[in-house]
């Protein structure tokens, strides 16, 4: 059998030592005391007789508590990874067993793809990036076009969140008039969700072949992605009763029993800010009325935040329509395939595989780049 060259133990060897150090800055920048420190602060208010009485706030306190645990396991089982790989890397002769020599391999590859995933979040140091999303999607120019487009980022997006291990819930959701979505906003909870995410928002452009008419003519079709952080309970975003116009109305669509026997759908308007926010996916109206509420809040805060932002840089802010020109990303299937980033420059030529949720490259390039 015969070996490898000496040249790829080298490199080997070089990368394995690169790794390490990259290693070593990300969990100088996590702060590991730090880290235990949140966990046995939340583990304790957990233990707390009354912990459970107000079940929506314990459940945000629990997924606190998981992700934390699982950043920190996940440090420590880059530590003795890296460290077994050090050992064995040192200790077997790989020339005289290839079957090593791949495993060593494969598992480099394995912690640097770790590695890359921990490294990102300490780009995010905004004070909203460590926490969960608001995530939008409307349909724009293109009639039904639009509609099946947005439907489609939707697919994508879901699938790139459960490779993530978030949660996702439906906060609002209007259907199409023949097909695909008009309107749906989610609820995606996980740590980093909101500073990873926020640089999808903006126009998406759709270059195809249409589906929707027997000629099969090329069709553009454009969808607007929002992206709201999950405000927390403390920061103060002031709004009085007064300033709200409630309105209860029947569920439409159809569906199941509860549609249109009760008027669970809520719909708030916010008079000072003209801000219209809807809820009616949950079963109850004082259900719905929270998702309403948690999604105006977040509108709320992130446009005065944006507000604050443009008059420190001395810009007037203006409304983009999700249509020409406005596009932050291109995904063309026709008459070539193609998907690029214009912000970045980053491309694909597999949109297939980029609209089955394999959008990693593109969020770290935005991450990484602002």
């Amino acid at each position: 059998m015969l070996g490898l060259p000496s040249m790829e133990f080298s490199v080997f060897r070089q990368q394995l030592t690169e790794i390490a150090a990259r290693f070593l800055q990300v969990k100088q920048h996590k702060d590991i005391p730090a880290l235990e420190l949140e966990l046995a602060q939340l583990e304790k208010h957990t233990n707390a007789s009354d912990f459970w009485q107000d079940n929506e706030t314990a459940q945000i306190v629990m997924r606190q508590l998981g992700a934390i645990r699982n950043e920190l396991e996940s440090l420590g089982g880059l530590d003795t990874r890296i460290e077994s790989l050090q050992t064995d890397s040192s200790q077997t002769d790989l020339a005289n067993d290839p079957e090593i020599w791949q495993l060593l391999e494969q598992e480099l590859k394995s912690i640097t793809a770790e590695i890359d995933k921990l490294e990102l979040s300490t780009f995010l140091s905004n004070k909203h990036d460590i926490s969960g999303a608001i995530f939008s999607i409307f349909a724009g120019q293109g009639g039904t076009e639009a509609n099946d487009w947005a439907a489609m980022l939707l697919r994508m997006y879901t699938r790139y969140f459960n490779t993530q291990g978030w949660s996702v819930a439906i906060i609002e959701e209007v259907l199409g008039t023949e097909t695909g979505v008009s309107a749906i906003s989610l609820e995606v909870g996980g740590r980093y969700a909101y500073g990873l995410l926020k640089n999808e928002a903006g126009t998406h452009r759709l270059v195809r072949n249409s589906p929707f008419n027997s000629a099969g003519l090329r069709q553009t079709s454009f969808a607007g992605v929002e992206v709201l952080p999950i405000v927390d309970q403390d920061i103060d975003v002031d709004i009085k009763d007064d300033d709200l116009d409630f309105s209860a109305v029947r569920s439409g669509g159809a569906g199941g029993q509860n549609v249109n026997k009760v008027a669970s759908s809520v719909r708030l308007v916010h008079k000072p800010s003209g801000l219209v926010v809807t809820s009616s996916v949950a079963r109850s109206q004082s259900a719905n009325r929270k998702l309403a509420m948690q999604l105006l809040k977040s509108r709320l805060y992130t446009r005065e935040q944006e507000k604050l932002q443009q008059e420190k840089a001395g810009l007037k802010g203006e409304h983009k329509e999700f249509s020409w020109g406005n596009q932050i990303r291109n995904y063309v299937l026709s008459p070539y395939k193609l998907v690029k980033d214009l912000r970045t420059g980053i491309e694909s030529n597999n949109p297939d595989a980029v609209l089955d949720g394999e959008i990693q490259e593109f969020i770290d390039a935005e991450v990484r780049q602002l």
